[in-house]
């Protein structure tokens, strides 16, 4: 059997953003994973969630193969198999991969996306968010944030330069330019939680949820 791909960050990242999780959600729900890689998150997740549907998917074609083989692996009775999804698309999830969603979702969750894609992704993840999500759900992003109140550590900095010059279109983003594009979408900032390594758990709802 070939090895599953894994990333060290998802290993380390996945039980600190599980107890946020667990202190944020309730018992039950639908969860709908965006960007979700090697699935080591979902996974984890839906395991430690037995009453939430987890519904993992990623824009790359050839992320798809890796993601179901750890569903598979994982062989857990509420993690469905990945789906192809592009955050940046007007319609969830893509026509040719799956029939449209038949119902909304109770979190929509992203984690290391924003500074690994165009600017576009993140005004497509707030606007599908809005669209998908129900009255009362959440949206939860995690990851690296530049932010106008607290100065940037070292190592973003770092982070931030290597990956603008690996391609122009990738970046560090600024908490505030998120805050506005999810309020374009009719989202608002609800919770900030400070994570291990410089990162950010950012909670978003509807103004009336």
């Amino acid at each position: 059997m070939t090895p599953l791909a894994t990333s060290a960050a998802s290993d380390r990242n996945k039980q600190p953003i599980l107890d946020r999780l667990l202190d944020l959600l309730p018992p039950t729900g639908r969860a709908l994973e965006i960007a979700a890689g090697t699935g080591q998150h979902a996974a984890w997740f839906a395991a430690a969630l037995p009453g939430w549907d987890w519904q993992p998917t990623d824009a790359d074609a050839r992320a798809l193969p890796g993601l179901a083989a750890r569903v598979a692996q994982a062989a857990l009775p509420n993690l469905r198999p990945p789906l192809r999804l592009d955050a940046t698309a007007a319609a969830w999830p893509d026509a040719d991969a799956a029939p449209p969603f038949d119902a909304p979702f109770d979190l929509v969750y992203c984690a290391n996306m924003l500074h690994i894609a165009p600017w576009a992704a993140c005004a497509g993840l707030m606007q599908g968010a809005a669209r998908h999500l129900a009255a009362t759900g959440r949206l939860v992003t995690y990851g690296p944030y530049l932010e106008d109140v607290v100065a940037t550590s070292a190592g973003n900095m770092a982070f931030d330069a290597d990956l603008r010059s690996r391609n122009p279109a990738w970046g560090i983003r600024r908490r505030e330019d998120v805050e506005a594009e999810a309020a374009r979408a009719g989202l608002q900032l609800l919770q900030r939680h400070t994570m291990p390594a410089n990162n950010l758990l950012l909670v978003f709802g509807g103004a009336g949820g």
